[in-house]
């Protein structure tokens, strides 16, 4: 190896690929992964279904190298595209974390890619794709296309989310274009639906990022049967095409990725996007802005940012959302909001609490969402014992001789002596700061309780969890499609949550928006690890949740900025 080679090496690069494919072994698979990963120190995402796997890691080029060349012996990956690009290495913490490029993430899932939020008729047929052109066929079909009488018979679509085609996209003079403009690749099969005759009998071009949402997608056009059999599609994405292409070909402005680097430019880019406030031109999302309803990225230039305001994406605007102009800290004057319905949201607390002083420790919530929510709260139905240590200060024993109220649970350590007199009891053992993973039993009471519970008392628009509350409206909202009509709820907030009974989720990802709200990796909660939290985040499908971390401890905060957010995500269910 030369000097120069070995320079490059040490540079740091991104790794894109996916295959489908029948994996034989998904726990081999992804031991495998684990192993390769963790041994190069890569870091990113790895998705491993039924049909396929899916990966988007970064590190050193050496070892994204070494990464490829044990993948490409593996015959599960015989014709895969790997996709290596040098590039910085992230110096931008938020965005290395939402996109993340901070750790590595190895899971099992149902589909590589969300393609529908609900069941469809007939799923497609991976093997029945639309066929695959090299970026060079893409170009001279597009170019031939221009002088063609017969061009209006050539359609190119665009398979990805609005604010990805905002900053960049194919354009070919005489060519149509569509652009579904869609929240979320998941919105695809019903536009495409709902413009079938637009696509029916015509020559289909389509294109993403690096190929694997035309893979799916051009399948469901194909389904659809006569005048749809002339489906093609971009093999290896855009990224491909631009590296054919370093001017950029047909394609304007930049590629937007899913990594640390945000969006990729060609040598002649130019900018092709607005910002949404003052319309001028803009393409950078580095400032991560994002929609106060849906959540879905803006661009929001650094002029108007600083003017700090609400900000609402074109397609919110479009189904009649309001427009906001004043600054993001202030509270919604009480006149916009009086006479509007409020949420009822149910409060589950946290273990060794009760509805009683849960309704105490959310009290300044509660009086800052008066006009927002509507809370109702409820005891666990597992009744705790009265325990203490056995401790002596002087002569003085603790506890002291007094009764207290009930404490309750919604899950129990399986071992837990279910006596619940009113006696103090010694501890068997010193209390244990990570107790909580221990209280794993009582799952089936407690759903079922909160099922009666909600039948007399529902129904609600959202439930909010704290603590060991959150791990039981985590399990919930897990449930929310087999719980529909017995518990109807929108969405849940989870504070202080962490992961109870939900080892399918790692496979499975959990389909319901959700505001996460707990202690920073830096904040003082000494009961609920930062990582717990985390790890809980990571089960909830990416895009619908809203995420909160805070330096206050095992508490919910109220103070601003916190509890402006929380009010945002609420009032989008307005």
């Amino acid at each position: 190896m030369t000097d120069k080679e070995c320079t490059n090496d040490d540079k740091y690069g991104v790794l894109l690929y996916y295959k489908y494919t029948k994996i034989p072994d998904l726990d081999d698979l992804f031991t495998t992964f684990n192993h390769n990963c963790n041994s190069l120190s890569l870091l990113g995402r790895v998705r491993l279904a039924p049909h396929g796997v899916n990966v988007t890691i970064g590190g050193k080029l050496s070892s994204l190298k070494k990464h490829i060349a044990v993948m490409s012996q593996n015959q599960l990956f015989e014709g895969t595209d790997f996709k290596l690009a040098t590039c910085s290495e992230p110096i931008n913490d938020k965005i290395a974390d939402e996109c993340g490029f901070t750790s590595l993430s190895i899971r099992i899932v149902k589909e590589l890619v969300t393609f529908s939020s609900h069941p469809l008729l007939k799923a497609p047929e991976i093997s029945n794709a639309g066929q695959h052109l090299s970026a060079i066929e893409f170009h001279t079909l597009l170019q031939s296309a221009n002088a063609s009488e017969t061009s209006k018979k050539l359609v190119l679509l665009d398979a990805r989310n609005l604010y990805e085609t905002r900053i960049g996209k194919f354009h070919a003079p005489n060519v149509e274009t569509l652009d579904p403009e869609i929240r979320q690749y998941s919105d695809l099969p019903s536009w495409l639906d709902n413009h079938s005759e637009e696509l029916r009998g015509n020559n289909i071009l389509m294109y993403c990022t690096g190929g694997i949402r035309c893979e799916m997608a051009s399948a469901y056009i194909k389904s659809k049967g006569p005048g749809f059999e002339n489906v093609f599609q971009l093999y290896g994405g855009i990224q491909r095409y631009m590296e054919k292409f370093p001017d950029g070909g047909f394609f304007k402005g930049k590629n937007f990725v899913f990594d640390h680097r945000v969006s990729v430019g060609t040598s002649n880019a130019n900018v092709v996007g607005n910002c949404l406030i003052c319309n001028l031109s803009f393409d950078d999302y580095s400032s991560r802005s994002r929609c106060r309803y849906c959540r879905m990225l803006v661009l929001v230039c650094d002029a108007c940012k600083g003017k700090n305001l609400f900000y609402v994406c074109e397609l919110c605007q479009k189904y009649g959302k309001l427009v906001e102009s004043k600054p993001e800290s202030k509270p919604k004057p009480e006149s916009d909001l009086k006479g509007s319905k409020k949420l009822r949201i149910l409060c589950l607390h946290g273990f060794r609490q009760n509805a009683s002083s849960f309704k105490g420790r959310t009290a300044s919530l509660a009086k800052k969402l008066k006009n927002l929510v509507e809370f109702v709260y409820i005891d666990a139905p597992h009744q705790l014992q009265f325990i203490y240590q056995n401790k002596e200060i002087g002569e003085t024993k603790f506890p002291p001789n007094k009764v207290c109220n009930r404490k309750f649970a919604w899950f129990i350590d399986p071992s837990t002596d279910k006596n619940t007199n009113l006696n103090w009891e010694i501890a068997e053992s010193p209390f244990d700061s990570l107790q909580y993973q221990k209280q794993t039993s009582g799952y089936d009471e407690s759903i079922a309780y909160l099922k009666e519970f909600v039948t007399k008392n529902g129904p609600f628009d959202g439930i909010l969890g704290f603590s060991q509350g959150a791990a039981m409206a985590a399990c919930v909202a897990a449930q929310k499609s087999s719980l529909k009509g017995e518990m109807d709820f929108r969405f849940v907030v989870l504070c202080s949550g962490f992961c109870v009974n939900l080892a399918e989720n790692e496979k499975n990802l959990i389909n319901c928006p959700s505001l996460h709200i707990y202690g920073s990796n830096h904040g003082k909660d000494t009961q609920i690890a930062f990582d717990a939290s985390r790890r809980l985040v990571s089960l909830f499908e990416e895009g619908s949740s809203v995420i909160i971390e805070h330096d206050y401890g095992h508490i919910i905060p109220t103070r601003s900025p916190y509890i402006d957010t929380i009010k945002d995500f609420l009032e989008r269910f307005l």
